[in-house]
């Protein structure tokens, strides 16, 4: 039974499936509440050193969804982790969870939604699918079996953007989020290239919408029932590549009414449990909010919740052991920054003429928490520093 008096439960623990910033921030929510966390890692990670690890297991395998599957259920048997809490952080975990959710709620606690809520993220034809139906703004986008279907592009005009509809199948061959076609030549050739990489139909092709990073958005929330338990808006101020990000650098909380409604309109629709990252692009040329992705899982940034009164990862695992969870959102005009990233993006930025020395100057002042750099635990933040050269060859950092 859980406990009554507002704390966790100190046998019933928590395993973060990936040890980069992103799990770490997972860690530390937990940890800092007195949760036992065991984190399972393929790489060489950060989250091993802090602190608040409880135990590290290293995995040969944590791509293929069998592989990960049958080391979970092994690893929860030797370690005697029946009924802790799951977290993956990385896409083809959360569709492995999802797909293999049976079978891992006979030992563990698995907050990953049902495939049937997930397949509206894992897969962007879906997703766009829905939010034309929901009547949810998108950028126009298409997706193609072969190159000689570019001619149905009609008037849409370069530069093109080329994605994936399933990011895995892409981001891993090309350490990329997507590419820049600037003409209909490198359109083809780039298509081509996309193609060797993905199955027959998963290479979108989709607007340009002008801008930069700034001029990204999201939500982002803990979601139960219809319902933000905790929810939270940003703005993405720096990102890292420059053009198409994939990841934060530097974002800060904002209020714009307009994202919960179209977010909670989507969620709701799929009925979806759990914690979810929304992000759009505010479109210059007609003011609306153009919806991009959706996150079926933490994301890079989700520490800033903590600092702005929304400690989603914590909400999570309270629901979860049967605790109570209070509604709250996160308050406006608070700054998270990733300083090995932000520096020398914002370094590329002053030299291009995008940023300017005072609002560099500004985001700093402005800055409560920082991705893995703090006084209470600073082991992984020396780790992240001395694993830059690995992380740039594994995952182009």
């Amino acid at each position: 039974m859980p406990r009554t008096d507002g704390r966790p439960q100190a046998t019933v623990g928590a395993v973060v499936v990936g040890g980069d910033y992103q799990g770490l921030g997972i860690v530390r929510s937990l940890g800092r509440q007195g949760v036992p966390v065991c984190v399972v890692d393929d790489e060489l990670s950060i989250s091993r050193y802090s602190r608040y690890c409880t135990r590290f297991v290293k995995f040969a395998d944590l791509r293929h969804e069998t592989a990960v599957v049958d080391s979970m259920l092994e690893l929860g048997r030797r370690l005697d982790l029946g009924g802790w809490v799951l977290y993956p952080t990385r896409e083809e975990l959360v569709a492995a969870f999802s797909r293999n959710r049976s079978q891992l709620s006979k030992l563990f606690r698995v907050p990953t939604p049902e495939w049937d809520a997930v397949r509206w993220a894992w897969d962007k034809r879906n997703t766009y699918q829905l939010a034309r139906e929901l009547e949810i703004p998108i950028p126009r986008t298409y997706h193609f079996d072969h190159m000689d279907q570019l001619s149905e592009l009609g008037d849409l005009t370069p530069p093109f953007a080329i994605k994936p509809a399933i990011k895995e199948h892409f981001l891993y061959a090309t350490k990329a989020k997507a590419w820049c076609a600037n003409s209909h030549s490198e359109l083809r050739e780039l298509f081509q290239k996309a193609s060797e990489l993905m199955n027959p139909g998963e290479v979108m092709v989709q607007e340009f919408i002008p801008g930069g990073g700034d001029q990204q958005f999201a939500y982002c929330a803990f979601f139960r029932d219809g319902t933000a338990m905790g929810k939270m808006v940003t703005q993405r101020r720096r990102q890292h590549p420059l053009q198409f990000g994939r990841a934060s650098t530097y974002v800060e909380t904002v209020d714009i009414p307009i994202l919960e409604e179209l977010s909670e309109r989507f969620l709701r629709e799929i009925n979806y449990y759990g914690l979810v990252e929304l992000e759009y692009k505010l479109d210059p040329r007609d003011g609306q909010y153009k919806l991009l992705d959706v996150n079926a899982r933490t994301w890079g940034y989700h520490s800033l919740g903590a600092r702005v009164g929304v400690d989603f990862s914590f909400m999570l695992y309270a629901d979860q052991i049967g605790l109570p969870v209070r509604p709250c959102q996160g308050t406006p005009g608070v700054g998270w920054l990733r300083m090995t990233t932000d520096l020398p993006a914002s370094l590329i930025a002053l030299v291009k003429g995008d940023l300017d020395v005072r609002n560099y100057l500004r985001s700093l002042r402005n800055c409560r928490v920082e991705a893995v750099f703090t006084h209470e635990d600073p082991l992984p933040g020396l780790a992240e520093i001395l694993l830059i050269p690995y992380l740039m060859i594994k995952r182009g950092f």
